[in-house]
């Protein structure tokens, strides 16, 4: 269907199906956008889509008409003109509309429609009543092309009245009509309140706006046309480029069979009020568009190096990697000490378990390690000292300052906000990211190469003391001399003794060497395991949560890019 022209404005023609989807993009925007734009915008969508839904489902096909204007602009004479009959009061005292008149053209019910726009004066407009001419207008309908079947003609309230509910209710009326046509006259066509409160703001409504410059029986042709010139060049500036101007005199009729052309106009089209539908979500999506930015910086998905730094010294990963060398070293001098010593290192506390980490866990079949750790709870690991707090703080308010260039106020607070989850919580998760991270490894092979051979030497001093303790209590009991054999000069129970005790603290010393090569190497592993740990720990609580920001910044864009048909 081709356009169709309301004056010199066209009105597009907006398909059901395409006002649809923008309305639907409009309410996924302010859903999923709603905490970051702006409170009254998104209220003024919430609004609009609601509208959009409960215009669009009353039948009818009516366009709904509304002439509106200031204190004694003419506006209820020039309805009276276009119906054809006294509808509207007319009185010299001022202001006379208290409340909106309909008059309705057509046989088609418009009943729902006007208990929507809650009208109360309604007149049927019959065929005989609009070719009768009365009010000094003549016969409107002759030269006209179309009908005005299906019109609802609205005269509203002087919006500049001194009477606060007659501004209240035009107002009102004003946001759910399809079609303006705002009647000024000679001596207001200027008026700030017209051309800032009202036309500046429907900027975007150009298709479904019209200018009446009326009563112009009252100045002269010359006089007529520089103040359409005039009030031509006040609607550019408003941004109503394309907005025709038309001149009327309700007194005498001139100008009023253009105006009812144009108001047929409207209603042949019958896409008036998607069009002012269309309009309301471009005007409101605009705005909420300005409270977005234009891209989203790039992410990475993985925490960086300063970040996981951070977070491990508040997690107290240096206090257990100095755990996991000492329980390593303990564990060493058990298997590989001196086999009449090393239960002295039995009375030691073991290190991991001072720090709540190397409880022993019993294995099931259903419940894995991890999940026994989280029933234990906490660790013992010291809280994080302010140094480490403070560089956490700065660590994610970097992230943040990344995540958040370039985007709207709302939005980078949004990020801050994400980036930097509640030091409980955070705490909470880093605890249990180290809890649940194996500290141990399987056993050195060395370990057991050195406890058989601490068995075999402590054997051999306990032979040795035996043989000689029986050598003693032979020659106290003066009994026949046990037979001794020598290794050259040496007796054999003196080489076991002598020899299993050099050689016990000679790979005593060994292993405590080996110890603590393999203590380093441990804490490397480990090291490496639970930066793993908190680097996961940062993706989850610090990263996706900004990330998540970002991609809600990126549909909610996209959203209302669609809705302004971008």
């Amino acid at each position: 269907m081709s356009p169709l022209r309301m004056g010199s404005a066209t009105l597009a023609g907006v398909s059901a199906e395409s006002l649809a989807d923008r309305a639907a993009a409009l309410a996924r925007a302010i859903a999923d956008g709603s905490r970051e734009l702006e409170p009254k915008h998104v209220a003024a969508a919430a609004d609009l889509v609601d509208k959009v839904r409960e215009r669009t489902s009353i039948a009818g096909g009516h366009t709904v008409v509304a002439l509106a204007g200031a204190t004694g602009s003419g506006k209820s004479s020039l309805f009276n003109a276009v119906v054809g009959e006294p509808v509207a009061r007319i009185g010299a005292r001022r202001p006379t509309t208290s409340t909106p008149a309909a008059a309705v053209w057509g046989g088609a019910p418009a009943t729902e429609l006007l208990d929507w726009l809650a009208v109360p004066e309604r007149h049927h407009v019959t065929a005989k009543a609009t070719d009768r001419g009365d009010q000094g207008a003549g016969d409107q309908t002759v030269g006209v092309l179309g009908s005005l079947d299906g019109l609802v003609l609205l005269d509203l309230p002087d919006f500049d009245s001194r009477v606060d509910s007659h501004r209240i209710e035009a107002r009102r009326v004003l946001e759910l009509v399809d079609v303006f046509v705002w009647v000024t006259d000679p001596q207001k066509y200027a008026d700030a309140l017209l051309h800032e409160d009202y036309l500046r703001v429907l900027a975007t409504h150009d298709a479904v706006t019209l200018v009446v410059l009326n009563q112009i029986d009252r100045l002269a042709p010359d006089a007529v046309e520089q103040c359409r010139e005039d009030l031509s060049r006040l609607l550019a500036d408003d941004g109503l480029v394309t907005t025709r101007v038309m001149s009327t005199s309700a007194r005498t009729g001139e100008g009023v069979t253009e105006l009812t052309q144009a108001l047929a106009n409207a209603v042949a089209g019958a896409s008036a009020a998607r069009a002012r539908l269309s309009a309301d979500i471009t005007a409101v999506a605009r705005d909420l568009r300005a409270g977005v930015g234009d891209s989203e910086p790039t992410v990475a998905a993985d925490a960086d190096g300063a970040l996981v730094d951070a977070l491990s010294r508040a997690a107290g990963v240096p206090v257990v990697l100095k755990a996991v060398v000492q329980d390593y070293r303990h564990e060493a001098h058990q298997v590989g000490g001196w086999l009449f010593t090393r239960w002295l290192s039995s009375f030691k506390a073991d290190p991991l378990s001072r720090l709540r980490l190397g409880k022993s866990v019993v294995s099931m079949t259903s419940i894995g390690e991890a999940d026994v750790r989280a029933v234990l709870g906490r660790s013992a690991i010291p809280p994080p000292s302010p140094s480490a707090r403070a560089a956490v703080s700065l660590a994610t308010r970097q992230v943040a300052d990344r995540a958040g260039s370039g985007l709207p106020v709302r939005w980078a607070e949004a990020v801050a906000d994400a980036a930097a989850p509640g030091d409980r919580t955070l705490a909470d998760a880093l605890d249990q990211a180290v809890v649940h991270s194996p500290l141990r490894v399987r056993r050195p092979m060395w370990w057991s190469v050195v406890g058989a051979l601490q068995w075999l030497f402590g054997l051999a001093v306990i032979a040795g003391v035996g043989w000689l303790t029986a050598i003693a209590v032979v020659s106290w009991l003066q009994l026949p001399e046990l037979p001794t054999p020598t290794v050259g000069v040496l007796p054999w129970p003196f080489v076991l003794l002598a020899g299993g005790i050099l050689l016990g603290l000679l790979t005593a010393g060994v292993s405590r060497g080996l110890a603590r090569v393999g203590a380093r190497r441990r804490a490397a592993l480990v090291g490496r395991r639970l930066r793993d740990a908190i680097a996961e720990v940062a993706r989850e609580r610090i990263v996706a949560p900004v990330d998540a920001v970002l991609t809600r910044h990126r549909r909610v864009r996209e959203l209302l890019d669609k809705a302004l048909e971008v």
